[in-house]
């Protein structure tokens, strides 16, 4: 087989390497849980090894599974049967291998790299199927920028050069390239019958980009003097997102509320004669850690920071570390703002004004990956954003390679417009609706009555939002969480460490309170710098997933049914209870999943069921409901989620 012949070169090629690693890895130590054969769930706990012995292992154990094929059914509909697990390779894989109790940067003393590298991702991918996992969805892995970066590691949407991946996910030591590494990756993932999805960045790139210097027209430029707003400030006189009147706003949310993009109301004159034309590219140097451009005047020229696209007044801090692409060039929009880089002005989206080598550019990096690496779909970020003309192209070329290649879109919404772009699957609210009772019922309810128009992701939490055991409730939330997750229509979806309990977040992008983000401050976020999770958490939920994975292997044709008919929502006494069945007329049993939404207290159970048995065995937890006339009772836990057939 071609992955097994690929997984055998490399190895071979490890194996010469490392003849030349003698007593570089004398303290060495790696997770249990990555190592197949010494996982011991009741006792988390580090390992000592021999790095090219542990490297070595775990690939024979990869090439001594059965190649799993996959099933080819066009479309990347196989979204729809996805289990998700999701790696910031940069701290997923992170470890302190010499014990030293820190992440040593760049490499330890022995040269081995502590931060996350794509071969030790390779290396854990028996762990990741383990949990049931059948596609692996990675955050950008590509080169990143330096200047803004916040942390000493920069943010991986801060993207230097889209078609280079990011040399600190490369393992010195074992003396093959970053390229060499992901190929590996990739092709591990599929000789167990995992999928690879990357996430890709196309609507902005670093503000030292490699295309800058190439192609400064590609960009947008402000003279070098003008200074950045403060955020939350109101200075006119400095460069930031551009500030307009009541008036002005209560315009332009109306117009584009209503679709008209014809004569969308521009910044003030004040802002947009901060931009200039781009300078030529032999008049741009590298001064400070920023790129300045030369004007034929002598005005020096920078390339500005990003901030939200949409709505003109979103107080969200700037971002200083990207920037915006200029996908069309036209003098009278020689400007960042929402009618430039969104909610596309009519008179400015017209053919004649496209950058055709930028977009050419953006379309040929998917077919790279594909033809490079044999990645199975991607996830668009900030895809909203993108030019549907754009959008259309990449989807085509993409589908000409590989009709079975899947569309991913970072999406909060859950509708048709999703759909009619080409999309497999969106982000979606459940993350930020289950832990409300009543939202998450509301969702629920959804299902048994017009459906969603696209698969999204079941999950609790992402890289952007708080974790799920941070919040009321801590790893009872996240068991209550994922059992719910698996049980309805929709996307499991694994954010790594999850599984582990962490409560510390990637990122505070979303749903976080003022107060929690004094706690976080963003240098020390693991978006940013380094950070490896607490992988001897005695408190995680490992064996918990793995468990609910088989439930829901067995009936997964019952469960993945998104029809209505298929999901029977059934209204409570309790508003703490939550209760549904997953019904077919093609299966034997059906499915009645009830669980305690509350986190703190028990609750009574009496629940209405037509059934002629006297009792009911939870699959989850062995338990036994007592049925009497019709009527389930017992009691549940806190955060008890049970599975019954009926």
């Amino acid at each position: 087989m071609e992955h097994a012949k690929y997984l055998k070169n490399i190895r071979e090629k490890l194996s010469q390497n490392f003849l030349t690693q003698k007593g570089k890895g004398s303290r060495y130590a790696v997770p249990n849980l990555w190592i197949p054969e010494k996982q011991n769930l009741s006792k988390p706990q580090p390992i000592k090894i021999n790095p090219p012995t542990f490297y070595l292992n775990a690939l024979d154990f990869i090439l001594s599974q059965k190649h799993i094929p996959f099933t080819k059914n066009n479309g990347g509909k196989w979204t729809k049967d996805a289990i998700i697990y999701n790696m910031f390779v940069r701290t997923t894989c992170a470890f302190d291998h010499n014990q030293s109790g820190k992440l040593d940067l760049p490499l330890n003393q022995d040269g081995w790299r502590e931060t996350g590298t794509l071969l030790k991702a390779t290396m854990m991918i028996p762990y990741i199927k383990s949990l049931g996992a059948n596609t692996i969805h990675l955050l950008p892995i590509t080169s990143i920028g330096s200047d803004g970066n916040k942390g000493n590691l920069g943010s991986p949407y801060a993207i230097k050069n889209p078609y280079v991946l990011d040399e600190l996910l490369h393992e010195p030591n074992a003396g093959l390239s970053v390229d060499e590494e992901f190929k590996l990756f990739v092709h591990a993932a599929h000789h167990f019958g995992i999928r690879v999805v990357v996430e890709f960045v196309f609507r902005t790139s670093s503000k030292d980009a490699d295309w800058i210097k190439e192609h400064p027209e590609w960009y947008y430029w402000i003279k070098e003097k003008i200074k950045d707003k403060k955020p939350h400030h109101h200075d006119e006189t400095k460069y930031g997102n551009p500030i307009f009147t009541e008036g002005e706003l209560k315009k332009i949310l109306s117009d584009v509320e209503a679709g008209r993009y014809n004569e969308l109301i521009p910044p003030h004159e004040i802002y947009s004669d901060m931009f200039t034309n781009p300078p030529k590219p032999e008049s741009i140097t590298l001064k400070g850690g920023q790129l300045i451009g030369k004007l034929e005047d002598g005005t020096d020229v920078r390339i500005p920071g990003a901030f939200a696209d949409w709505p003109p007044h979103d107080s969200q801090p700037p971002w200083g570390d990207v920037t915006y692409l200029k996908m069309y060039d036209h003098p009278d929009f020689n400007y960042i703002a929402y009618n430039t880089i969104r909610m596309y002005d009519e008179r400015l989206a017209k053919t004649e004004n496209i950058n055709k080598e930028l977009w050419e550019k953006i379309a040929e990096v998917i077919p790279y990956y594909q033809h490079t690496f044999g990645i199975d779909g991607v996830m668009i970020d900030m895809g909203h954003a993108l030019p549907m003309d754009l959008k259309q192209d990449m989807i085509r070329r993409a589908k000409e390679i590989d009709p079975d290649f899947a569309f991913w879109d970072e999406n909060f919404s859950v509708d048709e417009k999703s759909v009619k772009e080409g999309y497999n699957a969106v982000i979606g609210y459940q993350w930020s609706d289950q832990h409300h009772r009543d939202k998450f019922k509301n969702m629920l309810r959804r299902f048994s009555s017009e459906g969603f128009a696209l698969p999204f992701f079941a999950t609790p939490e992402s890289h952007n939002t708080p974790r799920a055991a941070a919040r009321d409730g801590d790893v009872v939330y996240s068991k209550y969480a994922w059992a719910m997750s698996n049980f309805i229509p929709a996307i499991p979806f694994i954010h790594s460490g999850f599984e582990l309990g962490e409560k510390y977040p990637i990122n505070t992008g979303l749903d976080f309170k003022k107060e929690e983000l004094k706690k976080y401050p963003s240098d020390k976020l693991p978006l940013f710098s380094e950070y490896s999770y607490n992988w001897f958490n005695e408190n995680q939920l490992v064996d918990w997933i793995q468990k609910v994975s088989v439930i829901r292997k067995k009936y997964h044709s019952l469960i993945s049914d998104s029809s209505p008919q298929s999901f029977v929502w059934i209204e409570t006494k309790s508003k703490d209870l939550i209760a549904f069945i997953r019904k077919s007329e093609n299966v034997k049993h059906n499915l009645l999943i009830i669980g305690n939404s509350n986190m703190k207290d028990k609750i009574e159970l009496e629940l209405k069921v037509e059934t002629s048995k006297k009792s009911l065995d939870d699959l989850l937890s062995g338990k036994t409901f007592i049925i009497e006339q019709n009527i389930l009772i017992g009691k549940m836990n806190p955060g008890q989620v049970s599975v019954l057939l009926i």
